[in-house]
């Protein structure tokens, strides 16, 4: 989890004709517009969607500068149930309220929203990305992501296990949406065994139709695991979580994995590795960064390959400073930032 720090902007948003409630949240413009999905998800309280946006936006600035590009970090929420009010004129006003913002923040897709509805919400602002082909856009950013988590994967594989062979190992994926749809496909193609879990039944329907020999569970923390990869909500590790978990090492696409920053501690003291999520996760961030610089798929790809040889790299740092992967991470991030402001 990257140290705290003031954010340059937290606009509250709400349109009463629409029943809109949304929070944005610019952390950093330093490496340039702050750049991160629109998630609607159903709060308890407006300062649960106070707090997620804040943490999420501020790991987008770490993301970014991580991967590479040339983005800062923002995020948005959109606080309700998007299957009970999301309509067009609801994600119509947000975009309004994104455009006000006059291209500091500019958003994608996440928990809650698809191409579809940032179709609708590029209907009032041109800084959105994730659009449908149809649309200008490059689509779901949910492969890409898939694929950043599993370089990451094979990165951790080989510095943990001397090997990067997937082969016969089990791989817990909480989460079938997007990404952990895509990620079984790469584990599978890669001859591991996978467990999956996930609250919404048809994405559990969808893995079994399409993957035969994958395992449906509803305790993925508590499975006996080689790799347990969050692709979910974040905060699922806690020190109750982690005393129950069995694999060696921790990777996946959920942002915000670790409930508290000394997590990573905890895991470490039972020789469990953590890979930062903010690493593993920017294959997606990168995918719509190229479409908004107007890249070719290959440069986008080519980057996104870089994402293991990054991993491998903070790894080494860790290793020879004998500091955790988070620390080797930010320090990463923050040096690249602190090179931009000076």
């Amino acid at each position: 989890m990257p140290r705290d720090s003031a954010h340059e902007r937290v606009v509250f948003c709400q349109d009463p004709d629409t029943g809109l409630r949304a929070i944005i949240a610019v952390h950093s413009t330093a490496l340039g517009p702050a750049l991160g999905g629109t998630r609607f998800y159903p709060y308890a309280s407006e300062q649960d969607a106070l707090t997620d946006v804040l943490r999420l936006s501020r790991g987008m600035t770490y993301k970014a500068a991580v991967a590479g590009v040339d983005l800062g970090g923002g995020k948005a929420v959109i606080i309700g149930n998007p299957n009970a009010i999301k309509t067009p004129t609801l994600l119509g006003a947000y975009g309004r309220f994104v455009e006000s913002l006059g291209g500091t923040y500019v958003t994608a897709g996440d928990v809650g929203t698809n191409s579809d509805d940032l179709d609708i919400i590029a209907e009032e602002t041109t800084h959105v990305v994730g659009k449908n082909t149809t649309a200008g856009g490059t689509g779901d950013s949910g492969p890409q992501t898939a694929l950043g988590v599993f370089l990451s994967l094979r990165a951790a594989a080989e510095s943990t296990w001397g090997s990067d062979d997937l082969t016969g190992k089990r791989v817990g994926v909480e989460g079938a949406g997007k990404v952990g749809y895509n990620l079984v496909a790469l584990l599978r193609e890669a001859g591991a065994e996978v467990i999956v879990s996930d609250s919404y039944a048809p994405a559990l329907d969808r893995i079994v139709a399409d993957f035969p020999g994958v395992t449906v569970g509803s305790d993925i923390i508590g499975a006996d695991i080689d790799v347990y990869a969050p692709c979910a909500m974040g905060a699922t590790l806690d020190a109750s979580s982690v005393a129950r978990l069995s694999a060696s090492i921790v990777c996946g696409a959920a942002n915000n994995q670790l409930l508290t920053p000394d997590v990573e501690a905890m895991l470490a003291a039972r020789g469990i590795v953590w890979v930062p999520d903010y690493v593993a996760n920017a294959g997606g961030l990168i995918q719509v960064e190229g479409e908004l610089r107007g890249k070719d798929s290959a440069e986008v790809m080519a980057t996104i390959a870089k994402i293991r040889s990054t991993v491998a790299g903070i790894f080494a740092i860790a290793r020879a400073e004998g500091i955790l992967l988070g620390a080797a991470a930010d320090r990463l991030a923050e040096d690249r930032i602190a090179a931009a402001q000076n």
